[in-house]
């Protein structure tokens, strides 16, 4: 029996890990943790700096290669495959480093139920019939960080608030019935797609992290220059993670 510990740690700064999340770190057998591209090393980096801080060693640390998306297969089957491929690539480690069972725990950028498939890549073990019992240690969501940084609530008074990927964003437009919008995974700057008359703007990247960069205003007069920084941030770091938060009828 796998002992699975899925642990928030928010967006990369190590503050944001709870004293939960920490117990569970220094509880488990095994901490495995992806390894991406080579210009994405420094995301291994920052969870290998949290295992230091924590345990003050790596003797219960391995790494397996994360497998990558097939970018050109249509995204919802390429997405199911690629989890397949994860969940092989946990099963791979599991069998090498606990045959026997045992508490093995994974660190989940964010948290767990947020945009994030680590939960639905463990029904897969499941289904196989690894035996696995999960135990979730919630973290910062970028949203909680966006609104932190900017210091603004999610929410108007007393209104709804849609959570919703650049995607569905660029796909399907607004939704209706909102006038707050955060959007997340917007690899393509979404916020392009929409007529920005009467919109507002949080936008930040590296949340929490030393390179944190925000930006806010009426879309219409930030869009370009957030495009611009955001093109030069990934040229600079190999990689970005960013979101915003959109509000109707501000000013």
């Amino acid at each position: 029996m796998i002992d699975l510990q899925l642990i928030g740690i928010g967006t990369g700064n190590p503050d944001h890990l709870t004293r939960a999340g920490e117990r569970a770190m220094r509880d488990a057998d095994l901490i495995l943790l992806p390894r991406k591209r080579a210009d994405t090393a420094d995301l291994l980096d920052l969870r290998l700096a949290l295992c230091d801080a924590v345990l003050g060693d790596r003797s219960r640390v391995a790494i397996f290669d994360l497998p990558r998306r097939d970018a050109a297969a249509p995204y919802l089957p390429g997405v199911e495959q690629w989890h397949d491929s994860i969940a092989d690539a946990w099963a791979g480690a599991v069998a090498a480093h606990l045959p026997d069972g045992g508490r093995l725990a994974l660190l989940v950028w964010g948290d767990p139920s947020l945009y994030d498939s680590t939960l639905r890549i463990t029904e897969r073990l499941r289904a196989r019939g690894m035996g696995v019992r999960v135990d979730v240690l919630p973290g910062i969501t970028s949203l909680q960080a966006l609104t932190a940084a900017h210091a603004i609530p999610l929410n108007t008074l007393g209104a709804p608030v849609a959570v919703t990927t650049g995607r569905r964003l660029a796909q399907d437009g607004w939704p209706t019935g909102f006038d707050s919008l955060a959007v997340m995974l917007d690899g393509q700057c979404a916020f392009d797609t929409i007529d920005p008359d009467g919109i507002h703007m949080w936008w930040g990247a590296y949340l929490g992290m030393p390179q944190q960069a925000l930006a806010a205003g009426p879309l219409g007069e930030i869009a370009a220059p957030i495009r611009t920084r955001r093109a030069a941030l990934r040229a600079e770091h190999g990689w970005i993670m960013d979101t915003y938060l959109l509000r109707r009828g501000v000013g």
